[in-house]
């Protein structure tokens, strides 16, 4: 399957493999094995790295949710959220709310859409507390448990449980 999408996580496997999570905008959050990625003069070396916007290949398991990725083009790197540990704060802090609320292997392509703009948006401007709240108003909408009178991101709460940690720590940063 083909897919476009950004890196989300990254998890260690083997010696040389790595887990990797993907936010696609055509099967949702897919994990795959990037077999060999961490062997010297591998294919994949210095393309996976957290934030990259991808077109994929992803072999389908045959059983479960664990693919095989065979091979990616980068995109759009990114590299304006390394600017800062504000920014790469407030990237974490997106990525890791969209893989909180969103099913594994669910197509959500406005939750994916909405990702990329947030990161775009973070790439070459300063993270904000305008930023954060835009970006909790719009999944919260897309999610569908915005209440009248009621900060998004207390919904998101009452429906997915607590947030991710780095809002805390974005919210006193800003």
């Amino acid at each position: 399957m083909k897919a476009r999408g950004t890196l989300i996580r990254r998890t260690q496997l083997t010696e040389t493999s790595l887990i990797v999570h993907w936010c696609t905008h055509e099967n949702g959050i897919v994990k795959a094995v990037a077999k060999g990625a961490r062997r010297p003069g591998s294919p994949f070396a210095g393309r996976l790295d957290l934030f990259y916007l991808c077109e994929l290949e992803i072999h389908p398991a045959r059983s479960g949710d664990l693919h095989i990725l065979k091979d990616l083009t980068i995109e759009r790197p990114r590299l304006g959220l390394r600017r800062n540990y504000l920014q790469t704060l407030a990237a974490s802090y997106f990525v890791k709310l969209i893989d909180q609320v969103a099913e594994a292997e669910t197509p959500l392509p406005e939750l994916a859409d909405l990702l990329d703009r947030a990161l775009n948006y973070l790439e070459v401007r300063d993270a904000d507390q305008r930023a954060l709240a835009h970006f909790e108003r719009q999944l919260g909408a897309f999610l569908g448990v915005l209440e009248a009178g009621i900060e998004p991101i207390r919904s998101i709460r009452e429906h997915f449980g607590n947030v991710p940690p780095q809002r805390d720590e974005l919210m006193q940063r800003m």
